[in-house]
């Protein structure tokens, strides 16, 4: 498995060795001793989630404050997902920035999202299976977001927003701009 640091410290694409024959393919999807390794420390994921979703699904920009933060290993299963990190820690160099990676079923990528990041995807398929990992449990009371189209952030989500499927909560998300970020670099 190869572990690929983007242009924002602590997020990584994680390309798999894939073995193809005549049955089909193989590979190992997550190892904790590369993982680890790779990143200089120990995550623990807790909790698996899997959503499906239709073309022009966004989800996001969501996160988990302080004390409940939560580190994710995120993939797409079926179809195509355009997957994108924002980096909220305040002290950051790249605050505000993002990270964007298309998942498919068809590359088998994963991108590793540390603690102090807003996630998010869009379907680019007709469906699309996403799975993530979670270094800790959900907590309601400390669930939060940004706008998944706010303009400042300047993240193509290779849609047109006006065919984008929001969830109601998701459309009253505040704009960076309007955000009072929790976050820090140790977080």
């Amino acid at each position: 498995m190869e572990i690929i640091k983007t242009e924002i410290e602590g997020v990584c694409l994680i390309k798999p060795r894939v073995f193809n024959d005549s049955r089909g393919y193989f590979f190992e999807s997550y190892s904790k001793r590369e993982l680890d390794e790779k990143l200089g420390y120990e995550v623990n994921f807790v909790q698996d989630n899997e959503s499906k979703s239709t073309f022009g699904v966004m989800r996001g920009l969501h996160f988990q404050r302080p004390p409940f933060c939560q580190a994710k290993l995120v993939r797409c299963t079926r179809g195509k997902v355009l997957d994108v990190a924002v980096d909220l820690r305040v002290s950051s160099p790249t605050y505000g920035k993002h990270v964007a990676a298309l998942l498919s079923e068809d590359n088998h990528h994963a991108l590793f999202i540390p603690h102090g990041f807003a996630h998010g995807f869009v379907v680019l398929s007709p469906t699309a299976v996403f799975q993530y990992k979670c270094d800790d449990y959900y907590h309601r009371e400390a669930e939060g977001g940004i706008s998944i189209l706010d303009e400042t952030l300047g993240i193509d989500w290779q849609i047109d927003s006006s065919k984008a499927i929001l969830s109601d909560k998701d459309l009253h998300n505040p704009l960076l701009k309007d955000f009072d970020s929790p976050f820090t670099m140790q977080d």
